[in-house]
């Protein structure tokens, strides 16, 4: 007699399988542990700013002191986590056990939780396959679902990671510094060891609960049978076969487990996710801790791997890595479209001219028509799912409203591009980051905030109309060509964004400022450097860290560097040192009253290139002349000669020591700009840096915000929609274009408050090919023979 689900020896089999994933996990540790390191060590190696490097040092220095604590303790937890599983009466301890327990939690466990779960997520994505399996297998052992922890689930592994790292006195964004090389070396471990399990399985008899699937007939009528038999032989029993295989694909995709045994829905209610979380697969209370930009993030792997489930199932036998040649009736077709492109679609484009909505629909219906031409001609189900689900996406892009009319038909011509994309590489349905993709979503986005009107005609159309006759030209060269167009169109919005006589020369100022900001913060420390260990009086000091800095950094700017005015007033710091110095003898003294009225008047010249004159000016002199005369009588200390001269050597060349840092948050004034263009800049909105808190998180953001998107921006109580057009050098300060000509120059820890509180809030957040990959999905799930008719 077969042994009950729950029997003890089926648990006991349970048991050792566990036992052997977790001994496997922890005798890769090593592995990982050398991986962590190595991409350290990579890092620190690495040239970038100081501040990144000492980081980059801080961070190896400290893993080599604690990196064995991480791994024995990683170990440790591991271990531990059988307990739970080490007893037959698990089942009954668990139902006789308390009700759910209300905590609250640390900000450190939610932290850990939220960084593990994103971890988990990469990690499910590789080994998702072979641990279904393993789940299912070990359900049919234990008669019940895996628990939340259990560390069977690559979420439990990584969160006792993720913690042990923060016990062994870890920093935590030392680990998220080093998450993408970690979670890929864990993704192939595990993928390993779960590999290793399930043949041990395999070795015991036990077979997981979808191979009873195998068991049911579903007849052309829908009906379903039981049985083994071989009676589906013919087109009719495949193709229902086929049928159900991708209704049962669908539901898994979206988290449902298929109807089986001709039972109703009813008496098998779709698997839901865990308490707490939502149809993503993100814990709800971990997701209120993430940025919009992260949760998007999130939304949308789970989205693609929505579809890689589909487009893997049996039914369709589409291989995610090694994808076969297209077939040769399909192939001929695709190069005949190519031919015939500009004769098929210069109908329609004419068509579109007038902007009206019975164009856009014969332009769908053109694109749809076009994919079942296709269709015909695929001898595969892989080829025939591809078509359908790439036709799929073009229907929703072109069914977008904020694209203008006139530029749709330049998206459909990209249908049949992306289609020989997709059928060659099958990273197209797995990478967000794909070049097909990345070119559509930014072309997508920079066109939305334009009316049909404004668009038609553009240095922006024509740049789309080029990009896609080129792609077309080089149809066999796949992703190549998309990465090469993407390129470009980066380039041309660089341009394009900014070409505006008004914007261009707000950019050249803004550039200015930020670089006279940022010069003047590293001058300042470089004359602190050098004055470290000089007796010099503190009226001095302040002058030249608050003032004098400022000064050069003017200067620098404004004529350059070495101009022959900057060098004269680096001089001036070092003359200035030397004169507050004290003049024991006769001969120095004499030489202070000889160089003191060109000394006094180069200052004077620095402060009026500051702006500062009048009575501020002479007040700033009197001070400094107090101290000259101090000097002079021998009531400062002295300084030697060798010291003033080092000083004076190295403020000529200063800007070859210094780094290219932004360093600290520089100061924005609406009033210097204003000065600085020299015109009326009613219409330019100077938004600095006001200290309101911000999470470092924000400002990571918005340093990824990318030129060309769209907007809707609240600003002391007005909406505008706006595009973003620029970003400086160190990008500490940003340009929003808005429809009505004004300009927005926000500084970025504004900006990330801004973000932080919704005030700035992008109108396409997921991007055209995400969103269209959800709309595809959606009709699969509605009509799911399509995919294969």
């Amino acid at each position: 007699m077969q042994p009950t689900p729950s029997s003890v020896p089926q648990r006991r089999l349970a048991r050792q399988a566990r036992q052997r994933l977790v001994e496997g996990l922890c005798a890769g540790l090593p592995d990982l542990d050398k991986t962590v390191l190595d991409f350290l060590t990579t890092l620190m190696t690495q040239t970038g700013t100081a501040r990144e490097m000492q980081s980059h040092r801080d961070a190896w220095m400290l893993y080599q002191q604690r990196h064995a604590v991480w791994t024995d303790r990683t170990g440790k937890a591991w271990r531990d986590a059988l307990a739970p599983h080490s007893s037959t009466t698990r089942g009954a301890l668990a139902t006789n056990g308390a009700g759910p327990q209300f905590e609250l939690l640390s900000d450190d466990v939610v932290e850990n939780k939220i960084l593990a779960s994103r971890m988990a997520l990469t990690v499910s994505e590789q080994v998702s396959q072979q641990f279904d399996t393993l789940r299912q297998r070990t359900q049919s052992l234990e008669g019940q679902e895996l628990d939340n922890s259990d560390i069977l689930r690559p979420e439990a592994v990584c969160l006792l990671l993720v913690e042990q790292w923060v016990e062994a006195g870890l920093p935590r964004t030392d680990l998220q510094t080093v998450v993408d090389p970690l979670q890929r070396e864990l993704a192939n471990l595990l993928q390993k060891q779960y590999q290793a399990v399930n043949v041990f399985y395999v070795e015991q008899g036990v077979t997981p609960q979808t191979d009873l699937k195998s068991r049911v007939r579903r007849t052309a009528g829908g009906a379903v049978t039981g049985g083994g038999t071989n009676n589906d032989s013919g087109a009719g029993g495949l193709a229902s076969q086929a049928l159900a295989q991708t209704r049962d694909a669908m539901a898994a995709a979206r988290g449902g487990m298929p109807p089986q045994g001709g039972r109703t829905p009813q008496q098998h209610p779709p698997r839901m996710p865990p308490p707490g979380y939502p149809q993503h697969g993100m814990p709800t209370a971990f997701a209120t801790g993430m940025t919009p930009l992260a949760r998007a993030r999130q939304r949308a792997h789970g989205v693609m791997g929505q579809l890689r489930r589909l487009l893997t199932q049996p039914a369709t036998g589409f291989d995610m890595v090694n994808a076969p040649p297209a077939s040769a009736a399909l192939a001929h077709a695709l190069t005949a479209h190519r031919v015939h492109a500009d004769t098929y679609y210069s109908g329609v484009a004419t068509l579109m001219e007038d902007y009206s909505p019975a164009a856009v629909v014969q332009l769908a219906g053109a694109v749809r028509e076009r994919s079942t031409e296709l269709k015909k001609k695929a001898s595969t189900a892989g080829e025939k799912a591809i078509i359908e689900v790439v036709a799929l996406m073009f229907q929703s892009i072109l069914a977008e409203d904020r694209i203008p009319p006139a530029v749709r038909v330049w998206f459909a011509r990209l249908q049949v591009p992306v289609l020989r994309v997709a059928l060659a590489e099958p990273e197209f349905f797995s990478n967000l980051n794909h070049p097909a993709r990345q070119l559509i979503d930014r072309m997508g986005a920079c066109v939305m905030g334009f009316d049909a009107t404004s668009i038609n005609g553009s240095a922006l159309e024509a740049e789309i109309r080029r990009v896609v006759q080129v792609i077309e030209q080089y149809p066999e060269t796949g992703r190549r060509v998309f990465q090469l167009v993407y390129d470009e169109f980066e380039k041309f919005l660089s341009k394009f964004l900014t070409e505006k006589q008004a914007t261009s020369r707000l950019v050249t100022v803004a550039q200015q400022v930020e670089q006279k900001e940022t010069l003047a913060i590293q001058y300042t420390i470089e004359l602190r450097t050098m004055l470290r260990d000089m007796p010099v009086r503190d009226e001095i000091r302040e002058f030249l860290f608050k003032t004098w800095a400022e000064v050069l950094a003017l200067s620098a700017v404004r004529d350059g560097p070495q101009h022959a005015d900057t060098i004269s007033l680096k001089r001036t710091a070092a003359d200035l040192v030397w004169a507050a110095s004290a003049k024991p003898n006769r001969s120095d003294r004499a030489q202070v009253i000889q160089n003191l009225p060109g000394l006094l008047q180069r200052l004077r010249q620095g402060l009026a290139l500051m702006g500062i004159n009048g009575a501020i000016q002479d007040t700033q002199i009197k001070v400094l002349t107090d101290t000259l005369a101090d000097a002079f009588l021998s009531k400062t200390a002295s300084i030697p000669q060798a010291h003033i001269d080092a000083m004076a050597k190295r403020l000529a060349n200063l800007e070859d020591f210094i780094s290219d840092a932004t360093l600290g948050d520089m100061p924005l004034n609406a009033d210097n700009i204003e000065m600085m263009l020299g015109i009326d800049a009613s219409s330019i909105h100077v938004v600095a840096d006001n200290g309101a808190p911000v999470e470092d998180a924000m400002v990571a953001w918005a340093q990824e915000l990318q030129p060309g998107t769209w907007y809707t921006l609240d600003h002391n109580g007005a909406s505008a929609q706006v595009q973003y057009a620029w970003q400086s050098q160190r990008k500490q300060l940003h340009l929003f274009a808005a429809v009505d000509g004004s300009s927005y120059l926000i500084q970025l820890r504004r900006l990330a408050a801004y973000l932080q509180a919704g005030l700035l809030v992008a109108q396409d957040e997921e991007g055209l090919t995400l969103r269209a990959t959800r709309d595809a999905l959606a009709k699969l799930d509605a009509n799911p023979e399509r995919l294969l008719d």
